[in-house]
């Protein structure tokens, strides 16, 4: 039996989402596209990205399908919002009304450009509190090494990045992808944040990993409603 990752959160029950793991195969290929569709009984084809490591965010929707974006969003019943992985951050996003939903690629240079503001842009919410986000399966701190000019980037924007790294040699630092992710959205006030205990990298039965063999497949993550 193909298995997935579902969240650990309190989402209202209308609000389904779930992370493939290798089980499934690549999700690049549309053979295992295919499979995903009826193995989940997703009420809709996803609405597949051309993911560019950048913040703009479209909504799910047909006409939408493979525009270049790093995450999008629905407010309608059936749409499926879905983005690929293999190390970067997978960040999924709901209200807790269970009317809104939204799913975002935060891979460093996303993380650190804005892609999760400029997704929580997309809710129509009396206050911050109402938005529940989930982060997925990513690259864990103690296997995600960077150089001074990634460090830079996030504590440019936000001073307490500083926490999020950890010297490893010489120009280089260990990065925690989910407490940057966490300070990124405690600084627009969403502090309902679940999950963030997975390690792509060190977990190779269950996860695809970039860093870990160069050329590999890609899990998928999904949410949508009913």
């Amino acid at each position: 039996m193909l298995k997935c990752i579902t969240p650990d959160w309190p989402a209202p029950p209308q609000v389904k989402s779930c992370t493939t793991t290798r089980d499934f195969g690549s999700l690049v290929e549309d053979i295992n596209r295919k499979t995903l569709i009826e193995k989940l009984n997703l009420p809709s084809k996803p609405i597949w990205l051309k993911q560019v490591h950048g913040i703009t965010n479209v909504r799910s929707e047909p006409d939408n399908i493979d525009c270049e974006a790093d995450a999008s969003f629905s407010n309608k019943p059936s749409s499926v919002c879905v983005i690929m992985t293999a190390d970067c951050l997978p960040v999924l996003f709901c209200d807790k009304a269970g009317k809104q939903i939204a799913a975002a690629h935060a891979g460093w240079r996303g993380l650190a450009a804005g892609v999760l503001e400029e997704t929580l842009k997309k809710f129509n919410v009396a206050s911050p509190e109402e938005i529940l986000v989930w982060l997925g399966p990513a690259i864990g701190p103690e296997k995600f090494e960077v150089g001074d000019e990634v460090r830079d980037a996030f504590i440019k924007h936000l001073p307490e990045a500083k926490q999020a790294f950890k010297a490893s040699r010489d120009g280089h630092w260990l990065a925690d992808l989910y407490l940057l992710a966490r300070q990124r959205l405690a600084a627009q006030a969403v502090n309902n944040v679940y999950g963030g205990n997975f390690c792509t990298y060190t977990d190779i039965d269950r996860f695809y990993s970039f860093r870990r063999n160069k050329i590999t497949g890609r899990m998928a993550s999904l949410i949508w409603l009913v």
